[in-house]
């Protein structure tokens, strides 16, 4: 049984192809099951109108193929309105100022200063929204469950928007995407299903596009696709004078979601995404991570748990996880292949902003797959944070466990102390990195660190 999704009815050609698909299956061979359903034969029809308002003729052309292509139909049709520049602009300063919102920015400027990620002097906050106001020409709004499109927006981005949105639309109608957007404990976990939905996005939407659609299926065509879009990114002059942290972060779960996704269209069908989401960025980036051994056999990251602080008071808390991990290691050694190396072993990881009476304190605790992944990462951000500092090589003795960097004032910065010590935490080889204000006793009893094996996985 195959019926129109549009009314007025303007999917005729694509309705008739789908009864095509399905004879093709059944010639095949495709075994067809009987299934009775009570259908609202009745229903109030203006209510049930998709011919109608902004953009319509784009809703009525992408509806379809986002539906065949990632195999789920849209259970309520998509609605679509338009905002102007200052409203668009209001609705991202109200994520940013809710109380969420607020506390997730200012710890993560405030861990990303500490390690040197943005300058002392940046205030996050307003990057992002100078950020979001600049690339934004269309978003889905999980609460209202409405695409919203900017008025004006250029007709080149236009097409290109609407089948992104539509694709979070249905999206919101098998996961939860506020409930997604709501796990702010676990930043690793959350980036990695954002890089889901948005890859999966990106990913349609260059799939349906004349195109890039045939770019795609060519050797090296993907490739060739994401440097574009990295290039095009350039020509947005506030990303382009942006962190590079801040850029990668930005670019990540478009980019290195996509390139998940698709991977994983490969080998399994595209509707079962959305049920069974990666829970690190670990397992977005490595296949054998994900895909190796199935779901029982994955890399699921320990639990890393941080004892209360012997003095200050923790401000903000959360994980890192592969991807930052790269990006705390990049930013200093200048060695994109180094740092992923370093970073690849990582295994969960926990970091807290401590505040004490003579300023703000790094802990950052990772757990990692083996001994040998420890001292590589060990010896990468012992690297990192003397660059950083702009201090000399130690002298090392063979096999050395520890590192310990002496930072000296100067008018702009307190003296500080950075450490950093290969740990066994629950026989887990743990890496425990501390940059600390110089006056500041270690906060943090590294015997009273815990490490929590997961309960599916590897």
């Amino acid at each position: 049984f195959v019926a129109y999704r549009t009314n007025p009815h303007v999917d005729m050609a694509a309705r008739a192809a789908d009864c095509a698909d399905l004879l093709r299956e059944m010639l095949a061979g495709e075994r067809m099951a009987r299934a009775f359903i009570r259908l609202p034969l009745c229903p109030p029809s203006v209510t049930l109108l998709t011919a109608e308002g902004p953009y319509a003729d784009l809703v009525a052309e992408f509806v379809p193929k986002i539906e065949r292509e990632m195999g789920l139909p849209f259970k309520t049709p998509p609605k679509v309105e338009q905002r102007s520049r200052d409203e668009v602009a209001a609705f991202v300063r109200k994520q940013l100022e809710s109380d969420r919102g607020r506390t997730q920015v200012a710890g993560q400027e405030a861990a990303y200063k500490l390690l040197g990620l943005v300058p002392d002097t940046m205030q996050l906050g307003v990057l992002l929204q100078r950020l979001l106001e600049e690339q934004i020409v269309g978003y889905y709004d999980p609460a209202t469950k409405v695409l919203y499109v900017v008025e004006g927006a250029p007709d080149a981005l236009l097409k290109q928007t609407v089948s992104h949105e539509l694709v979070h639309a249905l999206q919101d109608q098998y996961v939860k995407i506020d409930s997604i957007q709501a796990q702010v404990d676990d930043g690793d976990r959350q980036v990695a299903a954002q890089a889901v939905l948005e890859g999966q996005a990106v990913f349609m939407q260059l799939r349906i596009d004349a195109n890039a659609g045939p770019m795609l299926k060519e050797p090296g065509g993907w490739d060739r696709i994401r440097d574009m879009i990295r290039e095009g990114s350039v020509g947005m002059p506030v990303f382009a004078s942006a962190p590079r942290a801040v850029r990668e972060g930005l670019l990540f779960p478009y980019l290195g979601g996509a390139d998940f996704v698709r991977r994983f269209v490969n080998v399994r069908p595209e509707k079962e995404l959305l049920t069974d989401l990666p829970v690190s960025t670990k397992q977005i980036l490595s296949d054998s991570a994900y895909f190796g051994g199935g779901a029982n056999g994955r890399d699921v990251p320990v639990r890393v748990t941080l004892p209360a602080p012997s003095s200050g008071e923790v401000m903000y808390s959360n994980t890192f996880g592969e991807f930052e991990t790269r990006l705390a290691l990049v930013q200093h050694i200048k060695d994109d292949e180094l740092a992923r190396r370093a970073a690849t072993g990582v295994d969960g990881d926990r970091y807290a902003v401590i505040r004490t009476a003579q300023g703000q304190a790094l802990v950052w605790a990772s757990a990692w797959d083996s001994p040998a992944d420890a001292a590589d990462f060990l010896d990468a951000m012992g690297d990192a944070a003397r660059r950083r500092y702009e201090l000399p090589k130690p002298d090392l003795a063979a096999g050395s466990t520890t590192r310990r960097f002496d930072v000296a004032a100067t008018p702009t910065r307190s003296a500080r102390t950075v450490t950093l010590s290969l740990e066994q935490v629950n026989g887990k080889p743990v890496v425990l990195y501390m940059d600390l204000p110089a006056a500041v006793s270690a906060p943090i009893d590294p015997s009273r660190i815990v490490v929590d094996s997961p309960a599916g996985g590897r």
